[in-house]
């Protein structure tokens, strides 16, 4: 597990998605070691029996994705919520229509729970920064915090939603039917950022399910 302490983790804590995992690690009698970024790569080095799957923080992707080697699997916090909220394969389809986007359209950008901002902040920084050097142009973000989505979706190209780790899943699922019901795609941030990083397929190996569906609907990369 590839955690990074940087300014948006909480002082003195793992974030929940973090510690839900650890905790299914354990339930399922398996081993985990816990690093930083700046870790991992002697990590790997140090290890006898190298791991089956790293999962990192999405935010750290690129990094970690250069440090692990091909043959170790490699997905992120955000995209195993992804599955276990709601649909990883309605998220790859809402990743396929991410490389759709043409400047101008709208997007809204979805958080499910209020959080202090910290400078650099994922869902308002360095994903619109990161979606608009993709396309090649400004895009039009709206943003929405808690419990409710705008009553009126139809007019937003996609929806980029966080992990939701605080609604359930059947919370999450209703979203996520709510914006097929108005014909608006929807993708998470892990599943979005692996894309815009160009590690989606990666990222989406230890799910063939979702492998398959994106290969479908995707642009390869």
């Amino acid at each position: 597990l590839v955690v990074p302490i940087d300014l948006a983790a909480p002082k003195g804590r793992l974030i929940l998605p973090q510690v839900q995992t650890l905790r299914d690690i354990l339930d399922h009698n398996a081993h985990a070691l816990v690093v930083k970024e700046d870790g991992l790569r002697k990590a790997l080095a140090d290890l006898a029996c190298k791991p089956r799957l790293v999962i990192t923080d999405s935010q750290a992707f690129r990094r970690v994705a250069a440090d692990t080697p091909e043959e170790i699997m490699l997905t992120s916090f955000s995209i195993l919520y992804a599955r276990y909220k709601g649909s990883l394969e309605i998220m790859a389809e809402g990743a396929a229509a991410a490389g759709r986007l043409k400047p101008g359209d709208r997007v809204l950008v979805a958080e499910a729970c209020t959080h202090h901002r910290v400078e650099g902040d994922i869902g308002t920084v360095k994903i619109p920064r990161w979606l608009c050097r993709q396309i090649g142009g400004p895009l039009c973000f709206e943003w929405v915090n808690g419990l409710q989505l705008p009553a009126e979706l139809t007019g937003y190209s996609l929806i980029i939603h966080c992990g939701a780790c605080m609604i359930n899943r059947r919370e999450m699922l209703h979203r996520i039917m709510r914006a097929g019901g108005a014909g608006v795609p929807v993708v998470n941030y892990g599943v979005l950022i692996a894309y815009l990083h160009g590690i989606l397929e990666r990222a989406l190996a230890p799910f063939p399910r979702a492998l398959e569906r994106w290969r479908a609907v995707g642009t390869f990369q």
